[in-house]
C-alpha cells in the first residue's frame, strides 16, 4: 500500500512512518522541517513542505495520515487554526479522490470543562472551546467530516513514549525539591495512550472501516499514582500535594503572561489545569469493535526509557 504521511519529521508522523514501512507499505514522508535523520522516517522518502503554504503533493497515494499540527498549549489561537484547520483544508484540497484518509484528532476535543468519563465518540466535538487548540482541532474535525465522510478520525489522549518532547519534560520541570504541585484533590482516572497504541491503531485502519475512534491503553490509570511511578522509573522521588483549581488557574494565568514576555512555555497553563484536575477517560470499545485492534494496557516502568 502506498501511504503518504505528514508531519512526518514529529514524534507521532515519525511513529507512523517507521511502523509502515517495517509493515512492507511504500511510504512517502512530508515535513515541516527541512530535513530529517533518515532513521526517523525509515529511511523513506522524505520531502519539506509547510502545509500553510497550500496543499501538498500527494498524488499516487492509496491512504493519508495526517498527523501535522501543533501540540503546544503556549500558542496563540490563531497559530493553532492555521496548524490545524489551514492545514487540514490544505491536505484535502491535495487528495486524491480514491485514497482513504487517517486524520489524527484528539482527545482535547471533549468539553474540558466538564470530566471526560469515558467518554464515547458521539459526546464530541461540543459547541465552544475555551482554548485555541481544542476549538482548532474540533473545527478540523467537521471539516474532514464534512469533505470526507468515509475518513477514519482518530482521538488519543495524553501520547507517550520514547522521543516524546512535551509531556515528560513538562512533568520533570513541574518538579521541585522533591514536591509534584498537581491541580485538583483526591484520586482520578486518566487514560494514557502509548505511541505504539496510536500507531497500531493507524495500521489496523488503513483500510478499515471509516468513522471516528477513541485511541487509548487497554485502561484507564490512576493519575497521583502513575505521575509517581513514572517520575521513579526516571529516578526522581516525589511527593504529591493538591493544588485547589481556583488557586492553580490563577497561578497558570500569572505563569502564561511570564512565559509570553520570556518567550518561553509555562510550566503550568490553564489548558493544563483543566485536563489534569478531573477525570479524561476514554471509552475505546468502538476501536476494539470495528478494527479488531485490542490495545495493550499502559506500562508505567516504560518511561525509564523514554
Amino acid at each position: 500500500m502506498r501511504i503518504a504521511v505528514t508531519g512526518a519529521s514529529g514524534f507521532v508522523g515519525g511513529a507512523v512512518c517507521r511502523a509502515a514501512v517495517g509493515a512492507g507499505h511504500e511510504v512517502r514522508a512530508l515535513g515541516r522541517r527541512p530535513h530529517v535523520d533518515p532513521e526517523h522516517v525509515a529511511g523513506a522518502g522524505y520531502r519539506a513542505h509547510d502545509l500553510t503554504d497550500g496543499p501538498p503533493d500527494l498524488a499516487g497515494a492509496d491512504v493519508v495520515v495526517h498527523a501535522a499540527g501543533a501540540a503546544s498549549d503556549a500558542l496563540p489561537a490563531q497559530a493553532h487554526w492555521d496548524a490545524h484547520v489551514a492545514g487540514t483544508r490544505a491536505v484535502l484540497a491535495g487528495l486524491p479522490a480514491h485514497a482513504r484518509l487517517v486524520h489524527l484528532s484528539t482527545a482535547s476535543v471533549y468539553d474540558p470543562r466538564r470530566p471526560t468519563v469515558r467518554a464515547r465518540e458521539d459526546a464530541a466535538p461540543g459547541p465552544a472551546y475555551p482554548d485555541g487548540y481544542g476549538a482548532a482541532k474540533a473545527a478540523a474535525e467537521r471539516l474532514v467530516r464534512a469533505t470526507r465522510p468515509d475518513a477514519v478520525i482518530l482521538r488519543p489522549h495524553a501520547v507517550y513514549g520514547p522521543g516524546e518532547a512535551t509531556l515528560l519534560p513538562r512533568l520533570l520541570a513541574a518538579v521541585r525539591a522533591g514536591r509534584l504541585v498537581v491541580p485538583g484533590r483526591g484520586p482520578r482516572a486518566i487514560s494514557l495512550t502509548r505511541i505504539d497504541t496510536l500507531v497500531g491503531a493507524v495500521l489496523a485502519l488503513l483500510d478499515g472501516p471509516g468513522g471516528t475512534y477513541n485511541v487509548a491503553d487497554a485502561e484507564p490509570v490512576e493519575l497521583l499514582t502513575t505521575l509517581t511511578a513514572v517520575l521513579a522509573a526516571r529516578g526522581v522521588r516525589v511527593r504529591t500535594f493538591s493544588l485547589p483549581v481556583p488557586l492553580a488557574h490563577s497561578i497558570a494565568i500569572i505563569a502564561e503572561a511570564t512565559a509570553r514576555i520570556c518567550g518561553t512555555s509555562p510550566v503550568l497553563s490553564r489548558y493544563a489545569v483543566r485536563h489534569v484536575a478531573r477525570e479524561r477517560t476514554l471509552d475505546v470499545t468502538t476501536l476494539r469493535d470495528r478494527s479488531g485492534y485490542d490495545p495493550p494496557p499502559t506500562d508505567v516502568a516504560d518511561a525509564a526509557h523514554w
